[in-house]
């Protein structure tokens, strides 16, 4: 095998560069005269996770797609802790990305399961509040492009960026109840009835059919004929005069000078 380079990270007073190779090895080095100081040993596929203590310039976390999660200490080449994310009934999950928090007493990872896996001390109390499936409803509806090959939401025909706050479901697509929905940055202080989503009954790819969020306003404003935000309404009233102004403006230059007179003049 070709020795590749995957990833490469400093450590937090820059005395260290380590490095990740395709065979698997991570290697320590003196920053200042380059020499090779250890050999890392423990991982078993590549790894594209290097992450580096806020604060404790021994201390570097690593992870990779064999599923393993190692905290090493990298002034004295040695492991000091070790976590496999085996997922029951599927194998193990390949790790994409780590972060420490910035107080440096936890850290965060995401796996190719999609699972958020929080590290750290204290009680984990706090986090069995929170449902153990969180989607938002919009995660994997279609897009398409407009005229100018703008990204548009395919059933809204809005902008992602300028649709309301999106609704937290389970993996089948079921909304939360409506203490979860205000965790979602938008709806902190909504109310109740406004919390609750519309929705509707979707034939997945196997042909079964299911209940699923299908819209974004309330049932109330349905029935009214509001805007899901006045703020939205403005917007795209005000994108459709843009889009007016353009036609007309094009409509203009492409008449040219009439009756020979003179030539156009460059804006």
């Amino acid at each position: 095998m070709k020795p590749k380079v995957t990833m490469i990270a400093w450590n937090q007073n820059d005395n260290y560069v380590v490095t990740a190779v395709n065979n698997h090895l991570l290697k320590v080095w003196n920053s200042s005269t380059g020499q090779l100081l250890h050999d890392l040993v423990g991982h078993a596929d590549e790894v594209f996770v290097l992450e580096t203590h806020p604060f404790d310039s021994r201390i570097m976390l690593s992870a990779g797609h064999d599923g393993n999660i190692f905290i090493w200490d990298i002034t004295k080449g040695t492991k000091t802790k070790h976590y496999f994310n085996m997922i029951e009934g599927q194998g193990h999950g390949a790790v994409f990305d780590c972060k420490f928090s910035p107080d440096g007493q936890h850290f965060a990872c995401t796996d190719s399961h999609g699972h958020l896996l929080i590290f750290g001390f204290g009680c984990s109390r706090p986090y069995e509040k929170i449902p153990d499936q969180m989607f938002f409803h919009t995660d994997y509806r279609p897009l398409i492009r407009d005229s100018n090959n703008y990204v548009l939401d395919e059933q809204t025909q809005q902008a992602p960026h300028l649709m309301p706050p999106p609704f937290l479901v389970d993996v089948d697509g079921n909304p939360h109840p409506t203490q979860f929905q205000r965790l979602v940055p938008g709806r902190e202080n909504c109310a109740d009835e406004h919390l609750i989503p519309q929705l509707g009954y979707v034939a997945t790819s196997d042909g079964e059919v299911v209940e699923q969020v299908i819209g974004q306003q309330t049932v109330d404003q349905d029935e009214q004929g509001m805007e899901p935000s006045i703020l939205d309404g403005m917007i795209r009233q005000l994108q459709l005069q843009q889009d007016q102004r353009a036609a007309a403006d094009q409509e203009a230059a492409s008449s040219g000078p009439q009756n020979g007179e003179g030539t156009p003049r460059r804006g």
